[in-house]
């Protein structure tokens, strides 16, 4: 089938649900608006919100979307919101299916204006404990935070945040754009927060062929699943956010042929003794605790060094191309990391000072007084190619750092520089034997827990750097992506059941 012989779509998705085969297969329940292109003629029914098809479909069902900007505000909560196991949401074109939270005008979408947004701490299209739900082949926008912090999550697979437990089984996600045309410089402002979400959720899941950008906190964001996320992300570009992709409290999951670049920080898998329970960030194989099932492969890391992009919370450190704060059992490979003014890959211990709520009790970290100590130990740094990297020039700076001193040890191995390039790292010879290098997985790490600690509170702006010509790039201003075309899906009707959008 064709978009009246033009859309269409690369299959994909979830099986539909049993509940479709009961009424004779799935449906397809038809949105248009007419906001920026007349609705078709001829459809039995159509509906003039993405909200309204969704109240009406039951598992296994499609929902399809005309081109139009979808000013959607169903709840207090969510634009859109998912509460149906099994539901397929699908644009017929992902740079004209347009869902906005702000108060402008479908002839100029995802407004910078600052008269024109909605401030009252709404998502946008949420999918609240729904199991295999698809999203795919639109562009989500302006959803910002509140006062009180609430909401600005673009598209969230929510399987119950704050709960500390997994509320949500199987998503799907392709063809999706998460951005804002508004941010703001102080971090206590109304903002976009988080481009692509998922949290207390897990797989079999894919998020594939996307883009992110202009986030108070992240692009891209896993968390809350510890070892079992079950997700895979696959050509995902994230820019000019605070962080390219958090992964907080999360593991079991793949980041491969995707491109990080012009954020604040990279790629950043952290544990934090927070409501995003159970820490720890744990990249271990459920049940094999000794093998890695996280894997940070082949992908394109380059210049996230960026201090006027929009920042909210808890920031990475400026600079790196991947962190792993206070995680172990990642293994990172293949990649190709440049132009990163800190660090190209840097490994460290975390101590978590903050107020934790009771469902959180230091999992997996080390309780001291006033703080939970969580430490980076039996990460795999392998086969990586770094160029151009710790260009601010302070001491610790280079392609490979690493601060933790715990068995079993950090180990890099294979990395090289571009080129024939040396290697620069800190500790000095990072790869060989009496260092961090190979054998790994037994033995105390050497790492720096000295002068590159006090860099990365520097570098993370938690204090002072440890010497006075230590410097780190501060914000001059704040700087926005603009929104620019994606690919979108070819074949937008291929594998639905006939309907009147695609005749």
């Amino acid at each position: 089938m064709a978009l009246l012989g033009t859309l269409a779509l690369a299959a994909g998705g979830l099986a539909p649900a049993a509940a479709a085969y009961e009424r004779g297969g799935p449906q397809v329940l038809l949105v248009c608006n007419g906001s920026t292109a007349a609705c078709p003629s001829g459809a039995a029914q159509q509906y003039g919100t993405i909200q309204a098809a969704v109240d009406a479909a039951r598992g296994g069902d499609w929902v399809l979307v005309w081109p139009g900007v979808y000013h959607e505000k169903a709840t207090a909560e969510a634009g859109v919101l998912i509460t149906t196991p099994g539901v397929h949401l699908r644009g017929l074109d992902r740079n004209r299916v347009v869902v906005d939270g702000s108060n402008g005008s479908a002839a100029q979408p995802c407004p910078a204006d600052p008269a024109l947004q909605d401030t009252t701490g709404r998502s946008g299209v949420v999918v609240s404990k729904a199991d295999d739900v698809s999203i795919e082949n639109l562009t989500v926008c302006n959803y910002l935070s509140g006062a009180d912090g609430s909401g600005g999550n673009e598209i969230w697979w929510n399987g119950g945040d704050g709960s500390g437990q997994i509320g949500l089984h199987g998503y799907h996600g392709a063809y999706l754009t998460a951005t804002s045309g508004f941010g703001a410089a102080d971090p206590n402002a109304s903002m976009a927060q988080y481009g692509i979400f998922a949290s207390n959720a897990t797989g079999p899941a894919e998020i594939a062929h996307t883009y992110a950008s202009n986030m108070g906190d992240s692009d891209y964001y896993v968390g809350a699943c510890r070892d079992i996320c079950g997700v895979t992300l696959l050509d995902a570009h994230g820019q000019n956010s605070a962080i390219g992709f958090s992964g907080t409290n999360s593991g079991g999951y793949t980041i491969k042929d995707s491109e990080f670049d012009h954020n604040r920080s990279g790629i950043v898998a952290n544990s934090l003794n927070n409501d995003d329970a159970p820490p720890p960030q744990n990249g271990s194989c459920p049940g094999a605790p000794q093998r890695s099932c996280t894997f940070i492969e082949r992908n394109f890391i380059h210049d996230n060094n960026n201090p006027n992009s929009p920042l909210s919370g808890l920031a990475g450190a400026i600079g790196a191309g991947i962190e792993i704060s206070g995680g172990h059992g990642d293994t990172i490979r293949g990649n190709r990391i440049q132009q990163q003014g800190s660090w190209g890959v840097v490994l460290h211990d975390f101590p978590d000072s903050e107020t934790p709520p009771p469902l959180s009790t230091c999992q997996g970290g080390t309780q001291l007084p006033g703080v939970c100590v969580f430490t980076s130990y039996g990460n795999l740094v392998a086969a990586n190619e770094f160029g151009r990297n710790g260009f601010f020039g302070n001491p610790t700076n280079a392609d490979l750092a690493n601060e933790s001193t715990t068995a079993p040890h950090n180990c890099f191995v294979g990395n090289h520089g571009t080129d024939g390039a040396a290697l620069t790292s800190d500790p000095a010879s990072i790869q060989s034997r009496t260092v961090d290098g190979p054998p790994c997985g037994e033995g105390a790490g050497v790492g720096d827990d000295q002068l590159l600690f006090g860099e990365l509170v520097c570098a993370a702006g938690f204090g002072p750097c440890p010497i006075p010509d230590a410097a780190y790039p501060q914000r001059t201003g704040l700087d926005l992506a603009p929104l620019t075309a994606q690919a979108s899906m070819e074949r937008p009707c291929a594998g639905l059941p006939r309907n009147a959008f695609c005749a």
